[in-house]
């Protein structure tokens, strides 16, 4: 009989932990992505120059893509800006300006000012917004907030990132970089 009791026991206390799951072995692995296809997104400031059409103190000048996506420019109006590259963006705002025959050959130059900020949630010590830096990693993000709790899992987190105009949620390691606008969830250990 207390051989029994002791077998329920022990079970109950394996179902009621198996309930406590953290979220974390649900997912599958985040997607790699190297660091060099960052995608322009709504809430980035970009700084465009096309010399041909912009003063030598127009460097301060810069333009926040907004909530449709799109740049607005003078002279061009909005360009869609959101889910291109860089060199991609740049590439379109050459084509525009030839094809409305404004210059023949024009050089556009585009640098990321600002870029959106990344969001760490749950096990550290100061949950919140944080800047972006390109080559960011999981690791570097968790210390700007503060580094991890007493509770926290630390050997993997959940990092959910905007693909192709889809959310997704995939497992992360410490050392996967970061993209901007990415939000990391650190989970709490369970032992």
């Amino acid at each position: 009989m207390a051989s029994n009791r002791r077998w329920l026991a022990a079970l109950s206390l394996a179902l009621s932990l198996g309930g406590c799951s953290n979220g974390l072995s649900q997912l599958s692995s985040l997607p790699s992505s190297p660091v060099s296809t960052y995608r322009v997104g709504v809430g980035d400031e970009l700084r465009v120059m096309i010399p041909e059409l912009t003063e030598t103190n127009s460097a301060s000048v810069t333009y926040i893509v907004n909530e449709s996506g799109n740049l607005s420019l003078p002279v061009l109006g909005d360009v869609p800006a959101s889910g291109k590259t860089v060199p991609d963006l740049q590439r379109d705002l050459v084509q525009r300006l030839v094809g409305a025959r404004l210059l023949s050959a024009p050089t556009v130059s585009i640098q990321p000012v600002r870029l959106r900020p990344i969001y760490v949630l749950g096990e550290v010590q100061r949950p919140g917004e944080y800047a972006f830096s390109p080559g960011m990693s999981v690791l570097a993000a968790v210390a700007a907030a503060g580094g991890y709790t007493f509770r926290a899992r630390e050997t993997q987190v959940g990092i959910t990132r905007i693909v192709d105009g889809k959310q997704i949620t995939g497992r992360a390691t410490e050392n996967d970089m970061l993209q901007p606008g990415d939000a990391v969830r650190v989970y709490e250990r369970w032992l």
